[in-house]
């Protein structure tokens, strides 16, 4: 494999915590990894919803860190919860600075929505469902500015190179079609911001590219994996038959609208006392069962939204106009589709992973921030101040130079590599969405796993799809060990939550991969 050298610090993604972290580090020379041009492909440029903070003075960061912790089912690091939500405030003025275009009231103050499990309102949004794209506009702007910073747009990583626990490189190739014989990348320090795993799954809101291959590619370097189990799936994907599905922002029920089946029904007050604002997990799992009994579940914005939604919520609009669904005279179709990894690469508070030299933000990573499921809105605020922690850590662990001029890094590819192969992808998808989803049991988390080593075995010419099998195997093993049923993590086999604190699951990829090969094995 050929190599090349450089002192800047790779970053690999180009999300919201990926171009963070590069101005955090200014301006000491980075080089970003985009599979894409930047702006497009991420998951931070999707999110609807917004940021959440405690901005109301009648607020307060100690019952963010309080909503949080409930929200997560008693995973939750209780330490993490407090550091985030503390800091979360001066990070909205810095988006702020950076010129983000927060929705205001007359009098200034930032518009607040309230979302499902939040005792406030403290959702820091950008017009209405714009936030995620909005304030990567104002990033990218900020990075194409800073002569620090350099982007090799169309090039994804897929393999770490270790030496004694230690990164040192990074392998990367052409992200087209084609792809292309990897380089070896080899720089300063490696920090992994690509984003987390809802792409593994058939019915998903998150971008094509956003299949697992960070958290596979980390694991397969022997990087230690922590809450892979708990997957996040959100109750109103607009369910149209588009891949993925668009998102109908959670901010809409926080705004009043409600949840009905095809009988009218308004299901969700006989399920939990905050109807349609209960936590994630649970109007997921409901909405599932709806779908299930073939119940038609769908989001009803007439009354409380009406006309507003067009002028207020335009990604919303725009993708029910495209699929023939008029909002203000008509009922949305709603599924629960897979949205956000909760688990990931385990972190510690200073964003190391338990290789050296390689630190994690975003939701590549599992500070311990989410626990079994993530508070609405605190996705987008954890990658902001993770990448903060862990810029500030790499500027006082590396002793790399630190020009603001550095050489740019020349990658030259050569032909050789290989995509996934796409029928093969779609069959992996398939079977997450059929064995891993919503509602699980052991017979259908074996025969997950039985597929995924089939399809490993099959097409193992692809480091992508083996990144991908990785963080698949990983999220059914540890779904097939936990034998309860907690936060987004349903068992119909064990529906109980275990008495007593939640305690958070570890485990690396040469483990799952036993596993796997003892239940195939006994399975057949």
């Amino acid at each position: 494999m050929k190599e090349l050298t450089t002192d800047r610090i790779v970053i690999v993604g180009a999300g919201m915590g990926a171009l963070y972290a590069a101005l955090s580090l200014a301006p000491r020379p980075v080089v970003m990894i985009s599979p894409e041009p930047l702006g497009k492909g991420a998951s931070s440029a999707w999110a609807q919803g917004g940021v959440a903070a405690a901005m109301d003075k009648q607020d307060s960061p100690a019952l963010h860190a309080a909503d949080t912790e409930r929200a997560g089912a008693g995973t939750v690091d209780s330490q993490v919860a407090r550091l985030v939500t503390r800091e979360a405030r001066e990070h909205i003025l810095q988006l702020t600075s950076f010129g983000t275009p927060f929705d205001r009231t007359d009098s200034g103050d930032y518009v607040l929505s309230r979302e499902a499990a939040h005792s406030f309102a403290r959702v820091v949004r950008v017009k209405g469902d714009q936030a995620g794209a909005e304030i990567m506009a104002a990033l990218i702007e900020q990075v194409r500015q800073a002569p620090s910073v350099q982007v090799l747009e169309g090039t994804m990583a897929v393999a770490l190179d270790v030496e004694n626990g230690r990164v040192s490189g990074v392998a990367v190739q052409r992200s087209d079609d084609e792809r292309s014989a990897p380089v070896m990348l080899r720089g300063a320090a490696y920090l992994l911001a690509g984003g987390g795993s809802g792409g593994l799954y058939a019915l998903t809101t998150n971008p094509p590219r956003i299949r697992g291959q960070v958290i596979g590619m980390a694991a397969r370097a022997g990087a230690e994996i922590a809450d892979a189990e708990f997957v996040q799936f959100h109750p109103t994907a607009i369910d149209v038959g588009e891949d993925p599905a668009p998102l109908a922002t959670e901010a809409l029920r926080g705004e009043g609208a409600i949840l009905i089946n095809r009988h009218g029904e308004r299901f969700m007050l006989g399920v939990h006392p905050d109807a349609e604002l209960a936590p994630r997990d649970i109007v997921a799992r409901e909405i599932f069962a709806q779908s299930q009994a073939g119940n038609r579940p769908m989001l009803d914005t007439r009354e409380a939204v009406g006309a507003r939604l067009t002028e207020q919520f335009l990604t919303v609009a725009e993708a029910c106009q495209r699929n023939g669904v008029d909002p203000v005279a008509e009922p949305i179709p709603v599924a629960a589709a897979a949205h956000y990894h909760m688990g990931g690469i385990a972190t510690d508070t200073r964003g190391r992973a338990s290789l050296k030299a390689l630190w994690v933000c975003g939701e590549a990573s599992s500070t311990g921030l989410h626990g079994a499921n993530r508070l609405a809105s605190n996705g987008l605020l954890e990658a902001l101040v993770y990448a903060r922690i862990c810029a500030d850590d790499i500027a006082a662990t590396v002793t790399a130079p630190r020009p603001v001029q550095a050489a740019p890094v020349v990658a030259v590819f050569d032909r050789g590599g290989r995509a996934p192969d796409a029928e093969a992808v779609r069959v992996l998808r398939a079977t997450m969405t059929d064995h891993v989803g919503v509602v699980r049991t052991a017979e259908g988390l074996t025969r997950a796993l039985c597929r995924i080593a089939a399809l490993e075995a099959a097409h193992g010419d692809s480091p992508s799809f083996l990144n991908m099998c990785a963080t698949a195997t990983l999220i059914a093993v540890s779904a097939l060990q936990r034998e309860e049923s907690r936060g987004a993590h349903a068992r119909a086999d064990f529906p109980a939550t275990r008495p007593g604190p939640g305690r958070r699951s570890r485990i690396t990829l040469s483990q799952a991969l036993e596993t796997r090969a003892q239940v195939c094995k006994d399975f057949q």
